[in-house]
């Protein structure tokens, strides 16, 4: 009988995720833009500095749709991205 009361004592606290964790494109909301980064990442033997306007419209795509907490760009490194301009070399093909 102890048993029961103990239990009903303690209660589940929920918390948020930490920082970094958020939640899978379970509808593929994102997938065409997950797509276009990931075939960057390949054809650039996964540089992925020369895939982040790739990177920068896949992060937009899942703050647009709550998918990860919005953040400013300028916070997720993409500060000189944000006129358009690029700071990268483009890429030989």
């Amino acid at each position: 009988m102890s048993t029961a009361m103990n239990f009903g004592a303690k209660s589940f606290k929920p918390r948020p995720p930490d920082k970094g964790s958020f939640p899978l494109d379970h509808f593929g909301e994102c997938k065409d833009f997950k797509e276009k980064f990931m075939k960057c990442l390949r054809e650039n033997h996964f540089e992925s500095a020369l895939c982040r306007l790739e990177s920068k419209s896949y992060l937009e795509c899942r703050m647009e749709r709550q998918l990860m907490t919005r953040e400013p760009l300028e916070k997720l490194g993409f500060k000189d991205l944000i006129d358009g301009t690029k700071e990268a070399e483009p890429s030989e093909s």
